[in-house]
Order: structure tokens, then sequence, then C-alpha cells
């Protein structure tokens, strides 16, 4: 028997993304499984379609021509001789979606949500990459433009007999009805957050460094630059797509360095290092000498503790999961990524996949000379403290 995934939503959803995992558990568990895009078949058979015109309901030749494309890829994902298909289209109408219903005995449909604008606007800007978009200089705006057709034409699944509504930035199920072949496996895979490698590093020596000084937006020292220079060495037959960073100086100018002609550098506010209020830029001598209730109040519940109008690393961890949440969806199924942060930030990180006590958090080893290595799959679990030389 054969079980048809078909994938809903707007573009810059995340169905790609969600597609290509579900394809590679599901080949691991041994079933033959293929994933059909309408849009290689679109840029297949009507290469001069990136036009937003071209998603205008309006457009009754153009909305022909969409139909025969949808037709001709669930006509391929018919024929395939496998166990699993998973069409990645939008598939935001009911109409499309009783055609896939009568084409397949089997259908699980997979509705992608996302209501964060600042992140959907970073993925159209991913997708703008494209070669399709290589001479349209209004490539962002004209991919809004056709995110709005589709919305004219968007029916949320209700009616259908089964289906999961995700919401795809935070691999949580909003609602889910009926039950189809190999369910469990595919639920258990929607909600759990994916990364190949992650190269978790923290920046090096800042001017802030030497004086034992935090928070801030220090630059690195010269012996911070050589180093990084080192560092950069190291990774140079590493292919690596994505270095997210902070807003800071410090690990902008360190990812600058480490960056190969195909990285893209991407700072998030998220991962900015812990906000220490009215102690910001103070070394610690100068904390006890001058706030010695802050001092000593921190030493006694350092995870807790909230510096006057700056953060804990309670407060902390909300907003550095967000950020990981976020490279993570930017990334889709990019293999290597690297995370240049701040020893507080990458403290938490590294407690997100160590289930650290939260009491521990504070005091976890973030040394700037080693790095940590990072797998979390669904079937592999690897987290090594290792040094910057080659193996």
């Amino acid at each position: 028997m054969k079980l048809c995934i078909a994938m809903v939503g707007l573009p810059a959803m995340g169905k790609s993304t969600i597609a290509l995992k579900l394809k590679e558990f599901l080949v691991s568990e041994g079933l033959n499984t293929e994933i059909f895009n309408n849009g290689d078949v679109r840029r297949q058979t009507v290469p001069e379609s990136n036009s937003p015109e071209f998603y205008n309901p309006k457009n009754k030749e153009a909305s022909k021509i969409r139909r025969k494309i949808a037709d001709i890829n669930i006509e391929k994902a018919k024929n395939y001789d496998g166990d699993v298909v998973i069409i990645d289209a939008t598939n935001v109408g009911r109409p499309r979606r009783k055609i896939i219903e009568k084409s397949f005995e089997h259908v699980l449909f997979i509705e992608c949500v996302n209501k964060d604008e600042d992140l959907i606007d970073t993925s159209i800007l991913q997708k703008i990459k494209h070669t399709e978009f290589r001479n349209d200089p209004d490539a962002f705006i004209n991919f809004k433009k056709r995110i709005g057709y589709y919305k004219k034409i968007y029916n949320p699944l209700k009616d259908e007999k089964n289906y999961i509504v995700l919401d795809s930035l935070n691999n949580l199920i909003l609602k889910e009805k009926g039950e189809v072949l190999h369910y469990e496996n595919i639920r258990d895979i929607l909600v759990s957050n994916w990364l190949k490698n992650l190269y978790l590093v923290r920046h090096e020596e800042t001017f802030f460094n030497q004086q034992d000084r935090i928070g801030g937006d220090s630059k690195l020292t010269k012996e911070g630059i050589n180093k990084s220079k080192d560092i950069s060495k190291y990774f140079e037959k590493k292919e690596i797509p994505f270095i997210f960073t902070s807003t800071k100086k410090r690990t902008i100018e360190m990812a600058n360095i480490l960056a190969s002609k195909n990285t893209q550098i991407i700072k998030l506010p998220e991962f900015d290092e812990i906000n220490s209020g009215i102690c910001e830029e103070m070394s610690y001598q100068e904390i006890k000498t001058k706030y010695p209730e802050i001092y000593y109040e921190r030493k006694k519940d350092k995870y807790n503790f909230i510096y006057p109008e700056g953060e804990s690393y309670d407060t902390l961890r909300l907003r550095v999961a967000k950020g990981l949440k976020k490279a993570m969806y930017i990334v889709g199924d990019y293999r290597d990524i690297m995370i240049i942060g701040h020893r507080a930030v990458n403290r938490v990180i590294l407690s997100h996949f160590l289930y650290r006590k939260k009491s521990e958090v504070p005091y976890i080893y973030m040394p700037q000379d080693k790095y940590y290595h990072i797998i979390s799959t669904h079937k592999k679990k690897l987290l090594e403290l290792k040094e910057f030389k080659q193996d």
C-alpha cells in the first residue's frame, strides 16, 4: 500500500524542509520514499514563470497552466513504485486537495503555518537566491505578491479525512485528524528538531576579555584576530553555508574571518550576550566594589538572578531558544552550520542538548580555544568538545 503525504501551505512556510526531513527518516526506516515538487515541474515546463502575475487567480491562462503542472506532478507520484510519495506544493485550495484524495487510497495532508513575519521575510530572502530570480531586481517584492495571490485562494485544512496542522517554526502540532500508515513515526519526526552538524564556537579574545569586563560591544584584540585566522584554517575544508552570530562586533568580526565566499553570515539579536543591565561594561571587581549587594546576591543563585535593568539566565533562555528555532528554520536541510556566540549564550544553547539542570547552566565550561560539535537527529545524538586541530 502506498501512502501519499501532501504538503499544504503558503510559500516560505518550511514545507520543503519538512518534506526532506520526512523523506530522510522514512528511507532510513527501509521505506522507498520520493518527493514530487510542483516547482520543479513548473521550472522545467514554464521556465519564465517567476512573475507574480503567473499566480494571480484572475489570470485564467496561467491558472490553467498551473493546474496542468499539478496534474503532471500527481501523475508522476502515482506512477512511482515505492512505499511513500510526498507531494511538495502549496495545495492551498480544496479542489486541488480533492484531486489528490481521489488519486491515492491513503493520503495525509500536512499544513505548515508560521506567523513570524520577520522569519518569513528571511525565508523569502533565501528563496530569491534561486537562479530563477537572478534577473529580477524586485524579487523580494514580487515574491510577497505571489504569497498574496495564494492567500486569496487559501482554504485551511478542515474537511479532509486525515491531516496535521503544524507550526513549522516551533515544531508544534496544532491540529490533527485521522490516522494513516506510519502515522506515529511521521508525527514524531514533525515535532523533532534536527541538527546535522552544528559547530558551536565562542568568539575569540576581545579588549573587554583582557580587562575582565562584561557585556558591551568590544572588538577583537590583535591576538583574537590572529587566533580567528588560525581557526579559519581548521574549517576551510568544511562547507559551512551559514554562520549565525549575535549583533555584537566581536562575533561578526570573527565570522567575517571564518566565512568562505559561499558562506552567508546571519546576525540574530536573540544570540546577543546576556544583558547585564546597570553592570554592563564593568569588571567583576568594579561590581563588587560599587554594587556589593548585586555581586553577592548573584553568587547565591546565578541562574535566576536578574541584573537590575537587565536579564537572568532564565530570561536569556527564552530568547536564545527562539534564536535556535529561527536558525534551524532558515538552514532547512543544510548539514553544516556554525554559531559564533558568547559565553552565557553558548552555555544556554549547549544546555538545550545536554539537558543540564538549570542551576548548572551558568557553570558549563565554555572555552575560547575549543568548540562543541553537536549532532541531534531522530536517530543520532552526539556532543563533543573538540580542539581546533586537524584530524
